[in-house]
């Protein structure tokens, strides 16, 4: 296979080349620490002499399917469904001497299976140090993790009983691999790094993702969560963010049972018109007429055409509204939604990794702001809009809108 490389791809095949036990890949965002550590992957297993068993794992397969096996087969340019070669049950694919297998460090049987030869943990800050640690002692020649500095995690230090031990970035058999954006200018479009470079006002996000540097979570906005495999069967509403070009389209689907909030990804895709976001609505099951929506009313055109969206073909309308809003709205909402102990469904990819980094913004002082971070606020905000909408008070003088026909008050 002929590969674009980066230089990142170049320092892991020269760790792995001096026989290296760990490689470690700390970084930004976009700075190609993933796909090149995929691309070396893919020449260890397809050249392998010999049986070669290469595991990938990352917190859930979800996260996978939407990150590192995606990125897989844009790399050999195939599709999962249309290769022969890669079993769409067991989630292998069979190089010939060389097989690469894809799983969830939630998958406890396959975690505490069979050795390997070689391991990739994806995103290990959100992989606990005891399933870490577990795959790595089943792993024969070289463990690869890779990071966005979010936090220092077992990398760094874990707790041994009652004492504090120096993680993997400590050892001598360790190779440390730091990337940024930069390292990827070569082969990113200019759209990406324009996106990147326009989140540089918000010192922590530009710390973390731009430069790759250690950051400090502090304020966050919603600071704990579960994840579950799937919602509960209950009386289900959705939450829609608006977006287009710069900004992604996000619908979220809820239920609330008892203190307990669900809520699932269903929609987070950017250049999405009107007509595409009421088109994927009917292909999600969104009962028209029925089902509440529960949208920014900053759009109220928006809101009209997917409301009417098909309804000349003899459909019924959407039952699409505008979030009431108002002066103190915003911090309401975070209020409303802090009520309930939050979960995610493991395949809200986007959302998961939104609400470990929507926080508040620091002044110049470092004391903390009503601003958040706009880059990881689309899936929060269709999540505040939605429970917003099921439990916010409507006042006499409140106009919702329903067919976007009534005023709309913009302060939010």
């Amino acid at each position: 296979m002929n590969f674009k490389t980066t230089r990142i791809y170049e320092d892991n095949a020269s760790a792995w080349l001096a026989h290296k036990r760990r490689i470690l890949n700390e970084g930004g965002t976009a700075s190609s620490k993933t796909w090149s550590i995929l691309q070396l992957l893919i020449l260890i297993a397809e050249h392998a002499k010999h049986k070669l068993l290469i595991s990938v794992v990352s917190e859930s397969l979800p996260h996978l399917r939407k990150g590192a096996i995606r990125d897989f087969f844009n790399i050999i340019d195939n599709t999962p469904k249309n290769d022969p070669r890669y079993n769409l049950s067991e989630h292998t694919y069979n190089f010939g001497n060389g097989v690469m297998e894809f799983f969830g460090a939630d998958e406890s049987d396959k975690v505490r299976g069979p050795r390997r030869d070689i391991l990739f943990i994806n995103e290990g800050n959100n992989i606990p140090w005891e399933t870490a640690r577990g795959l790595d002692i089943r792993t024969r020649l070289l463990t690869i993790v890779d990071w966005n500095p979010v936090r220092e995690f077992w990398v760094h230090e874990y707790e041994s009983g009652n004492e504090i031990v120096k993680g993997w970035l400590h050892e001598p058999t360790s190779a440390y691999i730091h990337s940024t954006y930069l390292d990827a200018i070569s082969v990113l479009p200019p759209e990406v790094i324009a996106n990147i470079e326009s989140n540089k006002k918000d010192p922590n996000w530009w710390n973390v993702y731009g430069l790759g540097k250690m950051g400090k979570v502090t304020g966050l906005v919603y600071p704990s969560f579960g994840q579950v495999d799937i919602l509960p069967i209950g009386d289900y509403f959705y939450g829609l963010d608006w977006g287009f070009s710069g900004d992604p389209a996000v619908l979220t689907k809820h239920i609330v049972i008892k203190d307990n909030l669900y809520s699932q990804e269903l929609i987070y895709e950017k250049g999405m018109t009107n007509q595409d976001i009421g088109d994927r609505l009917d292909e999600l099951g969104v009962i028209r007429n029925q089902d509440e929506i529960w949208a920014d009313s900053a759009e109220p055109k928006s809101i009209e055409e997917v409301y009417n969206h098909k309804a000349n073909e003899g459909k019924l309308h959407f039952n699409i509204k505008g979030t009431p809003k108002g002066p103190g709205s915003v911090k309401t909402g975070h209020k409303r939604v802090m009520d309930y102990n939050q979960f995610w469904t493991k395949d809200s990819v986007n959302c998961i990794k939104e609400q470990r980094n929507f926080r508040y913004i620091p002044d110049k002082n470092g004391k903390l702001t009503d601003k958040t971070t706009h880059a990881f606020s689309h899936g929060m905000d269709s999540r505040r809009y939605a429970i917003m909408g099921k439990t916010e008070p409507i006042e006499q003088d409140t106009v919702l809108v329903y067919d976007a026909m009534g005023e709309v008050n913009l302060d939010l």
